[in-house]
Formats: C-alpha cells, structure tokens, sequence
C-alpha cells in the first residue's frame, strides 16, 4: 500500500500542476527546450509502461503501440521517436486521449504494485520512475511560465500564487571557508541520481561564498551600470550570445514607461526589488560576478559551504563544468542513457528551485544546463 500511495501522490501532483491550463495550453512549444504540457503528461506515462508494466506485468497491453514513437523522449535504445522540435506540432493525441492513457497506465501500475513483490532492481527502477516524473514536474513549471509569459497577453498561471522571496538574504555578509580537503558526493541511504554518485575528496584553497543570493536590485545595478553593453565582463562566447540575442536583461523582465515589470505566476507585475534575480544565464551570471570582482563558485566549493547556506530558490550556476565523477560508470541498457550522454558542453548549477519537486532539494543534487539557457529558475551566488 505504501508504493502504491507514493505512485498515486506523484502522478496526482503532475495533474494538480495542469489544472490551471487552458485546453490550448497544453499544445504549444515555443523553443525547442520547452516541451508541450501534454507531452510531460504522456512522456512520464510512456516511462511506467515502458519500463515496469511492458516486461514485467504478465498480460499487459500497451494502451497504443504508437505511444513508443510519441513518447520516447531521448533513449536511442527503446526505438525512433518524434524529433524534440516537433512535439509542438502533434495536435493529436489529444489532451483527453493522453488523460485516458494516464488512467490505463494507473490502473494497471496499481494492480501491478499490489500483485507482485518488487525485487531489488524492480524496486530502484520503480523509485527512479517516480524522481523521473518529480523532475517533469519542475520542468511542467517552467515550461508553463515560459508558454504563458511569452503570450503577448502575460496571462496570470494561477493568480493566488505569490513568488517567494526569502526571510534570510544577508546581503554583503560572506561565509569564510578554511583550505582543506572536503568530501564530495552522495552518501547513506535513501535515492540519488547516479551522476551524484563516487564520493571522493577534493581539495579546496581558501575561499569566501556569499551567504545571500543576487537581488532583483542588485541585478538592476549592473543593467544600469552599463553591463550589457560592457564586453569586458563578459566570455567571448557570452558576448557573442549577448550581441547575436540583443539581451538586455534577464528573461520576462521589461521597462515599461520608465518602470520595471517581469513576468510572474500572477501575470505582469512591478519588479520585486528584494527577490532572488532569476531566469539568467550563465553568461550573464559569470558577467555579473566579474563586475562585482568576484566570481562563481565551483560546484565543490557550493556542496561544501551549502549546510551553512540558506538555499533553495534559485538554481545556482556555478563554475564546474558537468563532468562525471571518479568511478562513474552508465547502467547497461536505456536507464543508462539518463545522465552520462549529457555529460559535455553543460554547466553544473546546484541548490533548487521554488519549483523543484518535494525530495529533490539536497546539497548532492546536480542540475546542468548548457550556458546560454535561462528558462529554468536559475539565479546568482557569488564566491571570491
């Protein structure tokens, strides 16, 4: 009963994420890095039967053969698949028809839960499974606001939501870390991802890491100050995007009759001057802390000073690039292609989100991105 409650909570919050949607909504696909809300729901469904109920559950029947081509998302292993840019071009299956499937593959996840003990390695793909449709959950969010907040219209997601903004920011106040060896990676029990795995020691020099994140203030500062049009905070990739964008600020921001607005969960709304700054790139964040004569800090430098940290708003970039750690090695088969093909042209971002999941803010967990993206809640922590 206790898995079957786990399923049946996760699969519920990914609904409870929709409700707010317009049927239309569900379709659209910007850029080729949001996916259509539809899809989530089909894709972390495609997951369970592909991967539990298809060789597992004796009698089982996929609810469309043509789901597989559908849904697969990026396992070359498990077959062709619709191209990401082109999910946004399926008008068909339809919302109700992925609804339907979400219900057969409930049904028949439930049963299975409860007629068939789960061994060792059924039980770990089982968890993973759940994390999978955790992490669809963040991407639903950002997806979502991106749908929404580039809609000339700003329509409000949910106009009862407010943006949290922390208790604790401190800003100009530094935590001072002593050199020393530092162990790195996850560690006990509980669930992890297998790129959190191979804990091993660094070293790390002497460093200082900002107890607050960047403000929408602070942020405001460097626009103000020339930063956008000053190639001298910024890498030669960064302002070649810079120029090649004509980025001017952070995603969903606007100055609109000489006053500030961004895009919120309650539509367009005057810039919140205390609020984490989110919806940057790396490229903007390395810049901005170069104008600030600081820098990132790296993804060790971050877990190691992270319990004496208020974090969890923003994801933090930071100055490590995605790389796997001692003794990491793919699982045989599709599960395998979840994080070690990645692994090159990323940037490592750690901490969370207003939007992650419950149980995937932890000091091992690492995001990546490639550079230029800002769709996620991403935000600034500096380091000296």
């Amino acid at each position: 009963m206790l898995l079957q409650k786990e399923y049946e909570t996760v699969r519920r919050r990914t609904e409870d994420i929709c409700a707010p949607l317009k049927t239309e909504d569900y379709v659209v696909q910007p850029i080729v890095d949001v996916s259509p809300p539809k899809w989530h729901l089909g894709h972390t469904t495609w997951f369970f039967e592909t991967f539990i109920l298809v060789p597992n559950a004796k009698g089982y029947t996929v609810f469309d053969p043509q789901y597989n081509y559908v849904f697969n998302s990026y396992y070359e292993s498990v077959g062709a698949r619709v191209i990401r840019t082109n999910r946004g071009n399926l008008s068909r299956p339809a919302v109700e028809d992925i609804m339907r499937y979400r219900k057969y593959v409930d049904e028949a996840m439930l049963a299975f839960l409860d007629s068939t003990p789960l061994t060792p390695e059924l039980q770990a793909l089982f968890t993973l499974g759940l994390n999978h449709e955790e992490q669809h959950q963040e991407l639903l969010y950002t997806d979502i606001k991106y749908i929404l907040g580039h809609n000339p219209l700003f329509p409000a997601y949910d106009p009862s939501r407010k943006d949290t903004i922390p208790v604790n920011n401190q800003p100009g106040s530094w935590l001072n870390m002593s050199a020393g060896i530092y162990d790195i990676g996850f560690s006990g029990d509980g669930f992890c991802f297998d790129n959190e795995l191979g804990r091993h020691k660094v070293y790390l020099a002497d460093y200082s890491i900002s107890h607050a994140v960047v403000t929408n203030t602070e942020y405001l500062d460097f626009i103000q100050a020339g930063g956008y049009q000053d190639f001298r905070y910024w890498h030669a990739e960064g302002w070649d995007w810079v120029k090649n964008n004509q980025v001017t600020t952070p995603m969903y921001w606007y100055s609109i009759d000489g006053q500030w607005m961004h895009y919120t969960w309650q539509g367009l709304q005057p810039l919140m001057p205390d609020a984490p700054v989110t919806h940057v790139s790396y490229y903007e964040a390395a810049a901005y802390a170069a104008w600030k004569n600081a820098r990132l800090p790296t993804e060790f430098e971050w877990e190691a000073a992270a319990p004496q940290l208020n974090w969890g708003l923003r994801w933090e970039w930071t100055e490590s690039a995605y790389l796997p750690y001692p003794g990491f090695a793919k699982a045989p088969g599709a599960i395998g292609e979840y994080n070690g093909k990645f692994m090159v042209s990323q940037m490592v971002l750690r901490g969370g989100s207003e939007v992650t999941s419950p149980n995937h803010s932890r000091i091992t967990y690492r995001n990546f991105f490639h550079p230029s993206l800002r769709w996620q809640f991403t935000g600034i922590r500096l380091a000296r």
